[in-house]
């Protein structure tokens, strides 16, 4: 009975959390909440048995949440003075969000003792002798190896354009000479000029 409810609870909040970070303004509310989905994509796998799984969604997903958070601030220009001054604003639900994945943790954990729920059927015949690792190896790289390979095109393809989104050019930017730089003669830079008293400071 516990799993039946641990999984639509997982699932809704699974759903509602992807829905709000895209349809959200803010994009601090949209990393707090994609952060709640991954978690709660999280706590599924642990219900399945994948603990793998689940120890990759949240170490490699929710870590990467941080870098997209990077690209977001890059491409839209945010201003970090403006971030910090809506601080107190944010840790109300900051917080809340804190609140939820913690007791989230405690129910995986729980769910995590009491074991996997059998399942009426797999998809792919496993053997029970393997471990979690060695199984999704052998499916990822003989049964499932050419999805495995599209999704790896796409992430390529995402890099690539998050790169060319962030290069772009801008208006109200110098760009940066690299060549002029290392050309430069200390003659040109600096200037010694003895400024009589009284006359201010030539520029």
């Amino acid at each position: 009975m516990i799993h039946v409810v641990a999984f639509y609870l997982f699932a809704t909040i699974v759903v509602c959390s992807g829905a709000l970070t895209i349809l959200s303004r803010n994009p601090v509310h949209s990393v707090l909440w994609l952060i709640l989905a991954f978690f709660n994509a999280a706590g599924l796998m642990i219900l399945l048995g994948a603990e793998f799984i689940a120890m990759l969604l949240v170490i490699v997903y929710v870590g990467a949440v941080a870098v997209l958070f990077l690209f977001v601030v890059m491409m839209l220009d945010i201003d970090f003075a403006e971030l910090r001054a809506g601080f107190v604003s944010y840790l109300p639900f900051g917080l809340l969000i804190a609140l939820v994945l913690l007791a989230e943790i405690v129910l995986g954990i729980g769910l995590w003792s009491a074991g996997p729920i059998e399942l009426a059927q797999r998809a792919g015949p496993v053997n029970p002798e393997l471990s979690n690792i060695q199984a999704i190896g052998g499916l990822l790289y003989t049964r499932y190896i050419f999805l495995f390979e599209a999704a790896g095109i796409v992430l390529l393809v995402a890099m690539i354009g998050a790169i060319v989104l962030t290069h772009r050019a801008r208006g109200g930017v110098r760009p940066q000479n690299i060549a002029r730089q290392n050309q430069r003669r200390p003659q040109d830079a600096t200037r010694n000029i003895n400024q009589p008293v009284g006359q201010g400071v030539e520029l």
